[in-house]
């Protein structure tokens, strides 16, 4: 048997006293990591559920509008046309808000699924835009918003300018942007859509004069099912997907987007696009497909 001195006594209990130490350092840091894991499934929970609870209202809601309204014309006075008219009017509304939010939340789970990937073509900017502000002014006119468009290209095909990008993309991207600056707006002011262009990019931006962003929301407002309750007009719809959309979207073409906002006086979001490097034949439509065709696949 080997004789251990008290000094070699000492020493091997200090050892085996500090790898204690670290092992027990080691087993909070796993805790403290599990614990946060826990605290964000059980906050993914939540979200989850507040989102079904959402967007069962999104899809039900505009369903029964339809019926209901639809059920209502039948039973309209042949010489009461402008009834007709007026209801026709919000059956649309509700179509289209409801076609809208479809394509949202059939984007999201392609996204989350990592199915989401470019389609480049050479792409009609100015029409795909003025398609967008055409499917939206209706919506528009209702809450007394007017759509401004300044068009700061002057080179291209004419009045037209074509730019390598996937187009189906860039209709949602600026559908969401539009919808959620008209949702903050304020009645009879306006939202203002910019378009200019350099040799390398595209860029973009979407003003509202409405209720603005404070500080800290402007740090979640990307993340998915967040969804600020400070909407004023009837078109405070959603999901909190619409943002998160436009973010992911523009990671798969290479993009980016900013914000500038002040609580109280408006926000301006801002979408920088480099055009692709692909070699592409022919070109896209003129983007007035977009909503109610039956012939357009999403992604």
């Amino acid at each position: 048997m080997t004789n251990i001195t008290d000094r070699q006594l000492l020493k091997e209990l200090r050892a085996r006293i500090n790898e204690r130490k670290k092992y027990e350092q080691e087993v909070q840091m796993l805790t403290r990591e599990l614990q946060d894991v826990t605290k964000k499934l059980r906050e993914s929970e939540a979200l989850k559920s507040h989102f079904i609870s959402n967007i069962s209202n999104e899809i039900v809601n505009p369903f029964t509008s339809i019926l209901g309204l639809s059920k209502s014309i039948l039973s309209v006075e042949k010489n009461d046309w402008k009834k007709v008219v007026s209801m026709v009017a919000l059956i649309h509304s509700e179509a289209f808000n409801l076609d809208f939010q479809l394509r949202n939340i059939f984007v999201a789970a392609k996204i989350e699924a990592g199915e989401v990937v470019p389609n480049i073509s050479k792409v009609n900017i100015r029409g795909i835009i003025q398609s967008i502000i055409d499917s939206f002014n209706l919506v528009a006119r209702k809450m007394g918003i007017e759509i401004d468009f300044e068009w700061n290209i002057e080179y291209g095909f004419g009045k037209n300018f074509y730019f390598k990008t996937d187009s189906e993309k860039i209709k949602l991207i600026l559908s969401n942007l539009l919808n959620n600056a008209l949702k903050y707006s304020y009645k009879d002011s306006k939202v203002i859509i910019k378009v200019w262009a350099d040799e390398e990019k595209l860029s973009m931006s979407v003003k509202d004069y409405g209720t603005g962003i404070s500080d800290k929301n402007q740090k979640i407002i990307f993340e998915r099912f967040k969804r600020l309750d400070t909407g004023i007009n009837s078109i405070n719809r959603g999901h909190g997907l619409g943002l998160s959309i436009t973010k992911a979207l523009l990671d798969v073409l290479g993009g980016e987007i900013e914000i500038e906002s002040q609580k109280g006086e408006g926000s301006t979001f801002t979408i920088n696009l480099p055009e692709a490097k692909n070699v592409v034949e022919g070109f896209s439509g003129e983007g007035n497909d977009i909503f109610f065709d039956d012939g357009d696949e999403i992604f």
